[in-house]
């Protein structure tokens, strides 16, 4: 299957389309990435020569663009995204532009060249803030409370709208908070890892117990892989981690494992609209397709310290 992907040089797409490379099952990428701050090519150096692997530098907003470069592909994996919560309320038309307007343009692209299965990556913060004792499921209202998470809403909604409208063969998935290697460092867990490293503050919002469901991003793109090749058409996948842990708690992790102070632990005051819990329920994807998270979250914190103090300078 030759796949278009959008987004391949960022956290996720990057390890994704490793992971699609790596196993024998034929498939080919075309990475067409506008490689944005977030965007590093740098995360794909192992698959640059790979002859089954090709870099388009693209926008997703460009319709001429994109068609072009999506022509001949059989599916289309959407990563590409502005997904940073704090840019998008102090800078939302970048994320509107981006994650709806340029959800449209692929979507009517991958429909005039009749691609087989579009599988949109979206986000648990589509759900909003989740009481206490329940998990949100795939039937969940969509109660968005930033600019990020209701421009992913959005484009859920435009992508089921095709669906339903032009019989579209779009799968979505809705995955929590990842973390992992390759990661950019304005996200939680590596902006923690990194000023731990140097011996810096630790930047935390509130109180910090705002929980997030914790997932690595291998366990991730195994899960986007079996949707992709097993999914149902139409259907919509929540893909969590095993545990629902606070950020207070996770610095308090990170900062052992790495062997600092909690004295660096700084709290900040915190930022507008900040939803308290984010849990999934993922009985879907595990009874369907058989995925479940394989690393388990104390595991993979140290495989992700590890990585960051190999690869981080100053």
């Amino acid at each position: 299957m030759k796949l278009f992907v959008t987004g391949g040089a960022g956290f996720i797409g990057s390890n994704f389309i490793r992971l699609a490379l790596s196993l024998d099952k034929g498939h080919t990428v075309v990475n067409f990435d506008k490689l944005t701050y977030a965007g590093n090519l740098s995360n794909l150096n192992n698959v640059t020569g790979n002859p089954n692997y090709k870099f388009t530098k693209g926008d997703i907003c460009d319709a001429v663009a994109t068609e072009s470069a999506m022509a001949g592909c059989d599916a289309v994996v959407h990563f590409a995204a502005e997904s940073h919560v704090d840019r998008s309320i102090s800078q939302p038309a970048d994320a509107i532009r981006t994650n709806v307007t340029g959800t449209f343009v692929l979507l009517q692209a991958a429909r005039k060249l009749q691609i087989e299965r579009f599988v949109h990556i979206s986000s648990d913060e589509v759900y909003g803030d989740i009481r206490q004792g329940s998990f949100s499921d795939e039937n969940f209202p969509l109660i968005p409370s930033s600019p990020y998470s209701a421009s992913k809403a959005a484009a859920d909604l435009v992508v089921l709208s095709f669906v339903r409208t032009y019989n579209f063969p779009a799968l979505i998935t809705r995955c929590s908070n990842n973390y992992g290697p390759h990661q950019f460092t304005e996200k939680f867990l590596p902006l923690m890892i990194v000023r731990a490293l140097a011996g810096k503050p630790l930047p935390i919002y509130g109180d910090g117990l705002q929980q997030r469901n914790w997932l690595h991003v291998e366990d991730n793109c195994r899960a986007v892989l079996a949707v992709l090749e097993r999914g149902r058409l139409g259907h919509v996948y929540n893909i969590g981690g095993a545990e629902v842990k606070d950020n207070l708690t996770m610095a308090r992790d990170l900062l052992k494992i790495i062997g600092k102070p909690e004295s660096l632990i700084s709290h900040v005051p915190d930022r507008p609209g900040h939803d308290r819990r984010y849990a999934l329920n993922s009985g879907k994807i595990k009874s369907e397709l058989g995925w479940k998270p394989l690393i388990p979250l104390e595991e993979g914190l140290r495989q992700t310290v590890a990585w960051y103090r190999k690869n981080t300078t100053g």
